[in-house]
């Protein structure tokens, strides 16, 4: 089942077991279970610290645990773990057999204090690029906490729970029997849902925290390079981090990144942390800011306060909040979000498998989406409402070569239906004028992107469009404050600008640290 190069790799992994491990199987005559039999073998083959026992006894059928030759519990997986998550089932491996997660003390050290049984139940698909993220943080959770427990259940093996569940949308994590989350979470958001006093705690950690000469809004690609710009320089620098990527984590296939033919948004999130990480800057985790409090005079402090409570301050700010799914804006939207509406045609499309699906957006991005879902589901129909498709020709022409695909151009969505628990169909106004009605169970919107920039209403200047406006060095209408990446008004948002935004309005804020007079008295901020 594993490739010759596949193995050659995890051999290695497992070298690394510090103890035996046990990988215990519940299966059953099925072609699911003979196809998990044979990945367990593969697996075990490569290393004589991995035994496979088949005389598990879950009620879930294949599923299988890993755990330690000399102990109960661990984790499991009704999944056969390939796609996005071999990467999970290798790391969940390696934390059994005694390998510690990659989390601070201080995390540890919460997920340890955590009172209570946890039993979690992580819907996912293995198309899914976000949820590798919300699995590996339950399993080490797991591993850490004995009182936790996480069953990773792939919903294409799983019909029966999905359609009692009405899951339609993936990473969806059940807690006790509880809908507990919906969408990616790392540890940090896991670990606030489940400890109230985490982000009083949190924001008590950072009530000291000394000035810094640049602080980072933002961890994106702009965000991420702005960071390494700054500190090479040598300037105190810190980087509040809501979650390393941004919008980037939710993009599947990247071609168009120089120098690297091909990747995908989670491992170049990945990658731009670890660069970040290797050079001294301060990244406050899990954290989102909402105020900005300009300095009283130029070479002041500036303040920005989180939502946890806590305040930081530094000489020069750089705004790159990036930007999100822009929605339709209609009646039915919100009732049916993640009930038939959906924005990731990667993660979620699996499950509208045969099924009639409408994609509201003619970009680059519904393009793409119509294209992608064309091979899973009965039929597409893409919706522009402008007069025609503003893709690029290369994927308009793959587009048109499809059989199951129906293209409506001057087609406004103005209503999406349901029956209260499902979608049934959309309502569009064509450029006749009427309203005409499409019976379909899935619409996926891909109209675009708006800037997170609502938080900064009042302070620096924005356009009509929320975008932060900057001149040619990333300044923004505030001595100070730079901004960079998708939030400005820098045209054409791909990731690659958004990079050099970050790293431009870097050496703009240190050019403008060397040159602006420091006060003698001690600085505050307005």
């Amino acid at each position: 089942m594993l490739q010759d190069a596949i193995k050659t790799q995890l051999k290695g992994y497992l070298a690394m077991l510090e103890h035996p491990i046990v990988l215990e199987a519940s299966l059953d005559d099925s072609p699911a279970s003979r196809e998990m039999h044979e990945l367990l073998h593969d697996v075990a083959a490569l290393s004589d610290k991995v035994e496979v026992s088949e005389h598990g006894e879950a009620t879930r059928r294949p599923s299988f645990v890993i755990r330690r030759a000399d102990a109960r519990g661990g984790v499991t997986f009704a999944a056969i773990p390939m796609g996005h998550e071999f990467t999970s089932f290798v790391l969940a491996m390696l934390q059994v057999a005694g390998h510690a997660p990659k989390f601070s003390d201080d995390v540890i050290a919460q997920i340890r204090a955590l009172p209570g049984t946890y039993n979690f139940e992580t819907y996912v698909a293995l198309s899914c690029q976000n949820c590798p993220d919300v699995v590996q943080a339950l399993n080490a959770m797991s591993v850490i906490n004995p009182h936790i427990h996480n069953t990773t259940i792939d919903g294409a093996l799983f019909q029966d729970e999905v359609t009692a569940r009405n899951i339609m949308s993936v990473p969806q994590v059940y807690l006790n029997g509880e809908l507990f989350e919906t969408g990616r979470a790392d540890i940090e958001q896991i670990l606030a849902k489940l400890d109230a006093d985490a982000p009083r705690r949190a924001a008590e950690k950072l009530k000291d925290i000394a000035p810094f000469d640049v602080l980072i809004i933002g961890s994106g690609p702009a965000g991420a390079s702005a960071a390494i710009y700054a500190a090479r320089k040598g300037l105190r620098t810190g980087i509040v981090a809501e979650r390393f990527g941004g919008q980037v984590m939710d993009t599947a296939g990247i071609e168009n990144f120089i120098s690297i033919p091909e990747t995908d948004g989670p491992r170049l999130s990945a990658a731009l942390e670890a660069h970040v990480r290797t050079y001294d800057v301060d990244v406050i985790s899990a954290q989102r800011a909402k105020e900005l409090f300009p300095a009283a005079r130029p070479g002041g402090l500036h303040g920005v306060a989180l939502e946890s409570g806590a305040i930081l301050h530094a000489r020069t700010v750089i705004l790159a909040t990036g930007a999100h799914w822009r929605h339709l804006g209609v009646p039915g939207e919100e009732e049916y979000r993640n009930k038939g509406v959906a924005y990731c045609p990667h993660c979620d499309g699996p499950f509208y498998k045969g099924k009639r699906v409408a994609v509201a957006g003619g970009g680059n991005s519904g393009v793409e989406a119509a294209i992608d879902l064309a091979g899973i589901v009965a039929h597409v129909t893409l919706l522009q409402r402008g007069s025609h498709l503003k893709a690029d020709k290369v994927l308009q022409d793959k587009l048109h070569t499809l059989p199951n695909v129906t293209v409506l151009t001057e087609a406004l969505t103005t209503r999406i239906e349901g029956n209260g628990r499902n979608v049934t169909g959309l309502t569009y106004r064509g450029g006749d004028g009427a309203d005409h009605h499409i019976d379909l169970e899935g619409v996926f919107v891909q109209i675009g992107l708006l800037p997170n920039t609502d938080w900064l209403k009042g302070t620096v200047k924005l356009n009509d469009f929320g975008e932060i406006i900057v001149n040619d060095h990333g300044a923004t209408s505030i001595p100070g404050i730079f901004a960079a990446g998708d939030a400005t008004t820098t045209p054409y948002k791909q990731i690659v600008i958004a990079i050099g935004d970050g790293a431009k309005a870097a050496l703009s804020a240190f050019d403008y640290l060397i040159r602006v007079p420091v006060p003698d008295e001690k600085l505050v901020a307005a």
